[in-house]
């Protein structure tokens, strides 16, 4: 092998059968034996030793003639993966490479945990959802028209002519439109929102501290202290005060944290009917409340309660955002993982 280093760069480009006619001379090692007996030069020469080029071999030398010469070239990149730019859906049958991936599109280091909630929904719940959600429509059918939402003017006026529609009466913000669930737009748990209102923080800093440290405890994120709007002068409340606290938990941490309410927190609550079904913003947003005895039941503050003034301990709304475009379809996937809910369904 060291011979073969010795030689010139251009015949070392060489195929390695013409190498071998050429120096025939040259001594071959077969066993290791004979390599050991081998000086310590001979087996430590490197081809920086090898002879610089001569001016004719200059001339004559054609790296990029050698590499258009290879039979055996791979094609530059028709084999390798591309991912697909749009995430169609869990059931499409083109994936894309999970963030986790450091090819994907969206790398994101991680994920270091799969919760146990999140893990169900992506094996169980996302297909049944769509199974019962399913509408069969023979072919042919004609579609059905949607409702006119906006009302039209009624042209009394000249200034009614080519403006567009009103909104509904005593709907200043119209809510979204259901659409039917199939494999792209599956709901799912977007983000969850803990705001606790402390307004005994206005006399009092240590209560909004302590109302700090509880959403703390419970979700494993800073919270952010939120500020008063409005003036209530019998309530001594001043606008622009810091009266409370929120915090938001998105990806993992809200799989887990609705984990947690599921199976230790709601079923420790004393004739706990279930969350009402009237809840909802119409457009797949529900929300609950945890008084301060309910809020004493996580299991983070249950192990050090010492740690809590009794009397200080706040209560907290609890808002859930999800994906869904109705409350029905939200409602249908909070059952799904386990929330009951109870009295007369707004819509």
């Amino acid at each position: 092998m060291a011979s073969v280093r010795a030689l010139s760069r251009p015949t070392r480009g060489l195929p390695l059968s013409q190498i071998s006619r050429q120096t025939s001379a040259s001594v071959r090692r077969w066993a290791s034996s004979q390599a050991a007996e081998a000086p310590l030069e001979d087996l430590e020469d490197s081809a920086l030793g090898a002879p610089p080029l001569s001016e004719e071999e200059k001339k004559t030398f054609r790296p990029w003639k050698r590499q258009a010469d290879r039979k055996f070239a791979l094609p530059s990149g028709r084999y390798n993966y591309h991912a697909p730019k749009y995430d169609r859906g869990p059931l499409h049958p083109v994936q894309p490479l999970p963030s986790s991936e450091p090819t994907a599109r969206d790398f994101v280091p991680g994920p270091f945990n799969l919760p146990r909630l999140r893990q169900t929904y992506l094996s169980t719940v996302a297909s049944d959802i769509m199974t019962l959600t399913y509408s069969h429509i023979p072919p042919g059918t004609p579609k059905k028209e949607a409702p006119q939402r906006l009302r039209e003017w009624d042209d009394s006026s000249p200034y009614h002519k080519n403006r567009s529609l009103r909104a509904p009466r005593g709907a200043p913000v119209l809510p979204l439109i259901e659409r039917d669930i199939n494999f792209t737009n599956i709901p799912e748990i977007k983000e969850i929102t803990l705001a606790a209102y402390v307004p005994a923080a206005l006399q009092d800093m240590d209560n909004l501290l302590v109302a700090r440290a509880a959403l703390l405890a419970i979700t494993g994120v800073l919270p952010e202290m939120t500020k008063t709007k409005t003036n209530v002068q019998q309530w001594k409340i001043r606008a622009g005060e810091f009266a409370g606290c929120k915090v938001t938990m998105r990806g993992n941490e809200a799989y887990e944290f609705l984990d947690r309410c599921v199976n230790l927190v709601f079923p420790k609550i004393k004739d706990w009917r279930g969350i009402k079904a009237s809840t909802g913003d119409s457009s797949g947003n529900l929300a609950w409340g945890f008084t301060p005895e309910e809020l004493k039941l996580f299991p983070e503050m249950e192990v050090n309660m010492g740690m809590y003034p009794p009397k200080m301990v706040p209560g907290c709304r609890v808002y859930v955002k999800t994906t869904a475009t109705s409350d029905r379809q939200a409602r249908l996937l909070l059952q799904s993982m386990g929330l009951p809910f109870y009295g007369e369904v707004k819509n």
